[in-house]
Formats: structure tokens, sequence, C-alpha cells
């Protein structure tokens, strides 16, 4: 459609495209390089980038409805209402979609051969979603929101998909070895944990107060400290999950 508008507006609108999708597709290319032993084809990859769009879209949807229950039911100036708002609307939801939609699209995939894959997988899923969030944020606000989503939205949608999908390869390793109860266990943990870092990142951010600022900054730091050293650590120890 751009070859019918004027060339500035293009350029804007495609300025505005780059500024929402480079930051995904930067931490994409993170996760991709420390997949040492055998990387996954470009189609898989794909396939999960739209996965993550899909799992956004199904997220806005029942975010809407469980926004309006959760107004039906609290009140805003509740102290619960943003503990809700935050782990429960937003967080619970988030991360189901993704973990829906990883599993549906990867679980029986003959290329899942490896624990790194789980998180490979679940981190391109989760920035697929990222960036489809994010290029309805850069549109509906402008270029103000890209840097600060850039440094803070969008790697920490793979924070939590690290977490995720470290479980997740463990998950099928379980499978693999006839292990239902560890199979279970894994998925559910790596959920619970996604759900966890995905509902204090929103409610200190939501909150807008002096000290939950303060908890956020310091949160963010020590996720990304953290997520850097498993995804050392998983991309060194990596191995067969057969």
């Amino acid at each position: 459609m751009f070859f019918f508008l004027p060339m500035p507006m293009t350029r804007i609108l495609l300025l505005y495209v780059l500024a929402a999708v480079v930051p995904a597709l930067f931490l994409m290319r993170y996760i991709y390089r420390h997949d040492t032993i055998e990387k996954e084809p470009a189609s898989l990859l794909g396939s999960l980038v739209l996965c993550g769009v899909g799992a956004a879209l199904v997220a806005s949807v029942v975010e809407r409805v469980g926004e309006w229950i959760l107004n039906s039911a609290l009140s805003q100036s509740s102290p619960y209402y943003l503990l809700v708002l935050a782990f429960v609307v937003v967080g619970a939801v988030e991360e189901g979609a993704k973990l829906f939609f990883l599993k549906m699209r990867t679980w029986k995939d003959w290329n899942f051969t490896h624990l790194f894959d789980g998180v490979v997988y679940s981190a391109f899923v989760s920035l697929g979603f990222a960036a489809y969030e994010n290029i309805r944020y850069v549109f509906s606000y402008g270029l103000s929101v890209a840097l600060p989503r850039a440094l803070f939205a969008i790697p920490g949608h793979l924070g939590f998909s690290v977490f995720m999908g470290v479980f997740y390869g463990r998950a099928k390793l379980c499978e693999n070895r006839g292990d239902p109860a560890g199979r279970n266990k894994n998925l559910v943990l790596g959920y619970l944990l996604a759900v966890l870092l995905h509902g204090v990142y929103d409610a200190c951010a939501m909150s807008g107060s002096g000290l939950a600022t303060v908890i956020f900054y310091v949160f963010v730091a020590v996720m990304y400290f953290v997520v850097y050293r498993m995804v050392k650590r998983a991309s060194e120890t990596d191995r067969p999950v057969y």
C-alpha cells in the first residue's frame, strides 16, 4: 500500500515500523546466535514470530474481558485492583497465550531436539508478541515511546520468555524420558515464573509511585543480569532431549 502514499508519508510509516520492530529483531538475533549446536530452520522461527502475533491478538481480547470483569468486581481504588490487573488480567493472560501458541507449534515438531531449543522457541514467540504490541504502541503514541519500550518492554518480554523456555526444554526432556509428572511440573513452573516476573514488572510500571519506580529499575536490572547468565549457561550446557 506504500506505493500509493506520498513519499514523505511512506518514509514516516517505514520509520515507525522500524522503530517498533528493530529492537525485537536484535534480540531474536542475540538468542539465535547462542543456539550453537543445531540452528533452527528459518521457516520454523518465522512461524513462531507469527504465533507471537496470534498470541498478542488473542490476549488483547481476553484482557478486555478480564478487565471488564475486574472493574465489575473491584473498585479501582481498592489496594488489590492493581495487583489483580497486573498479575492476572495481564501477566497470566499474556503468558498463557504465549505458552498455548508455543506448545501448539513446537511440542511435536521434529526440530525440537535440544534443551536450548525451548529457549529459542519461547523467545521467538514472545518477541513476535512484543514486536506486534510495540507497533501498536508506536503508531498510537508516536516515536516518543519507541526508546523506553526498546529498553524495557521488549527486553522484558524476552526475560519472561527465557525463564519459560528453560523449563519448557526440561519438560520436553521429561516427556521423552517417560516422566509425565516431571513434564507437567516443568511446564507449570515455567509458566508461573513468567507470570510472576510479568506481574511484578507491570505492577511496578502501573503504580507510578516513587518507591515503585525505584523497585522497577532495580527489578529490571537484576532480571536482565539473571537472564543474560541463564542464556549463556543454557547455551553452554545444551544437550539433546532424547
